[in-house]
């Protein structure tokens, strides 16, 4: 209610559960700004919405968040048609994306959140904030499109195929995954100036970029 109060114009509302849709839509039955979806989120085609400058909220279910974010990097028209994504994750994993390189919370999801996203602002929630209170405390991250990128990535999922490679063994050095990638790999590695002795955390999210766009 604070939010249609407002007087925004337009509010598009996606639930999965049939039963709180009905219950939203009888709610807001006389309200005309208000466009409600009965689907599932990781299924709704989000390049359909046909809006501009639009603002994404939600708190998110915790186990699928890093999905529900992906599939928002994953929009095929970029620019994107919202201007700003503010999404509450679990505190662990907005610390993922957050994270820098050669930590221990780096990973894929730093690297593909940080090519398309820059992250503007960032707070926690402490469980004591809830009823029932949780198990875990949360974060709130407030993300911005990059408009443009400095590396010519024509696909993104080939960097979701290339980070996956790499990270599903963060713990050995990179020269098996590089040579999964790559068919004469010793020589990709110096032409890119890559040493094959590092492990997957030791690589930036530049580093990344740029071995995907040579991919």
């Amino acid at each position: 209610l604070p939010i249609i109060e407002k007087k925004i114009k337009k509010i598009i509302l996606i639930k999965k559960y049939e039963k709180f849709c009905k219950i939203l839509k009888q709610k807001f039955l006389n309200y005309q700004n208000i466009e409600i979806y009965n689907q599932d989120i990781l299924k709704f085609n989000l390049d359909s919405i046909s809006s501009n400058n639009v603002i994404v909220f939600g708190n998110l279910p915790y186990n699928i968040s890093t999905q529900i974010l992906v599939n928002f990097l994953k929009v095929k028209k970029w620019p994107p048609f919202y201007k700003k994504v503010i999404f509450m994750f679990q505190k662990e994993v907005a610390d993922r994306i957050i994270a820098k390189c050669n930590t221990k919370a780096y990973g894929r999801i730093t690297v593909l959140t940080n090519f398309r996203f820059e992250i503007i602002k960032s707070f926690n929630v402490s469980k004591n904030c809830f009823f029932p209170k949780p198990s875990v405390d949360s974060k709130i991250l407030v993300f911005k499109p990059k408009n443009n990128s400095s590396y010519k990535i024509l696909n993104i999922k080939n960097l979701e195929k290339i980070t996956n490679i790499f990270f599903s063994n963060r713990r050995k050095m990179i020269n098996k995954p590089f040579s999964k990638i790559f068919r004469d790999h010793i020589t990709v590695a110096k032409k890119l100036k890559i040493d094959l002795s590092i492990r997957p955390s030791e690589l930036s999210c530049r580093d990344y970029y740029k071995l995907t766009e040579y991919y």
